[in-house]
């Protein structure tokens, strides 16, 4: 974009005085006015941007607000009394403006950060905080500093299943434990290795915590099914060998000789969840067994990967099992700890939950 601003002498005088008295006590005030100079010199916003060490978009603020207040836009006045806040509509306004990301914004950039937003929130909506309170409120935003994941633009097929998953397939298989007085079983598998996980902890600055491994690469297999209805949690484990079809079949037995109801079974993809044994094993017990298919790519629409994560990060994050044995015996005992805590396996169906406050509210 070409801007073209002319300046009368008398002007840009005033201006070069304001910039000179602003670098001895607010470097920030300097380069808003220098950035002006130079547009009016006819550098580009870009380039006026690289030298002083701005955004692009922060270049063509300072000028939009020059055109429209002159001289008082140049001007940092420090209001009296306490610090002006964000009102609640600058605050909703600000939410939105982080969901879209710093590109929407205007911005040069991919990720926010604390420096980037203090500055959209100076440019946005003239508040100045300290960059150290912008964690702060962030968080009492509902913020968190994350790490980003990959979504694969091939999968827009995979975000449509998902929708239709949530707003009409989980209504109808709702519908049908109602009508059948059935259990909801969420289904997946777990391997627990005897090397452990890492995971975050606090230590001191420049040492980064160790744990010792035993370097066996041997994992402790679990068969798993939580109940969306009682956060009942049904389990088989396999101290060797693979997950298989015939396993599988196993697992699902033991849980229809250990109920009475209807089970309504959702699962994924597995190549065992779907093998022609199983597929058999299904035909069979229809009169028991309703299965339903996760969409692809949806481990997040599965609730007992929640409980999987809980118990690794009790038995083997950071955990030392120098023998097979003893990393059993820690993951049966959270198996067991879990089993006996129905509630918290049902605080892992936040998803579907949710769902069904909105339907009510």
């Amino acid at each position: 974009m070409n801007i073209r601003i002319r300046l009368s002498p008398k002007l840009r005088e005033t201006m070069l005085e304001m910039m000179h008295c602003a670098l001895g006590r607010d470097r920030r005030q300097a380069k808003r006015i220098l950035a002006v100079l130079e547009i009016v010199d006819g550098r580009s916003p870009e380039e006026i941007a690289d030298r002083l060490g701005l955004c692009e978009r922060s270049v063509y603020n300072y000028v939009i607000a020059f055109l429209h207040r002159g001289l008082e836009s140049l001007k940092y006045k420090r209001p009296a009394g306490r610090r002006r806040k964000l009102t609640k509509s600058q605050r909703k306004e600000l939410s939105e403006l982080i969901d879209a990301g710093p590109e929407a914004a205007g911005y040069d950039f991919g990720c926010w950060t604390s420096a980037l937003i203090k500055e959209l929130i100076e440019d946005r909506f003239g508040v100045s905080y300290s960059v150290y309170y912008i964690p702060e409120l962030l968080d009492n935003l509902g913020y968190s500093y994350q790490r980003a994941r990959f979504v694969s633009d091939h999968l827009k097929d995979v975000s449509e299943a998902q929708e239709v998953w949530m707003s009409q397939t989980w209504p109808e298989i709702e519908a049908l434990a109602h009508e059948k007085d059935a259990m909801i079983l969420f289904g997946d598998e777990a391997s627990f290795a005897q090397w452990g996980s890492l995971s975050y902890t606090w230590s001191k600055k420049g040492q980064q915590p160790t744990v010792k491994t035993s370097g066996k690469r041997k994992g402790y297999k679990v068969f798993g099914l939580i109940d969306y209805l009682s956060g009942a949690f049904f389990y088989k484990t396999l101290n060797e060998g693979r997950f298989n079809s015939g396993r599988y079949i196993e697992f699902l037995s033991m849980v229809l000789a250990q109920t009475t109801q209807h089970l309504i079974l959702i699962q994924d993809g597995a190549r065992y969840h779907t093998s022609k044994a199983v597929k058999q094993f299904f035909e069979d017990h229809a009169d028991r067994l309703t299965v339903y298919q996760l969409p692809s790519y949806s481990p997040d629409f599965n609730p007992i990967e929640y409980l999987w994560r809980n118990v690794k990060k009790l038995a083997t994050h950071l955990r030392y099992h120098p023998t097979f044995e003893s990393l059993v015996a820690k993951v049966d005992e959270k198996l067991q700890h879990f089993a006996s805590l129905p509630d918290s396996i049902l605080a892992l169906m936040g998803k579907y939950s949710s769902l069904n406050a909105d339907a009510i509210a």
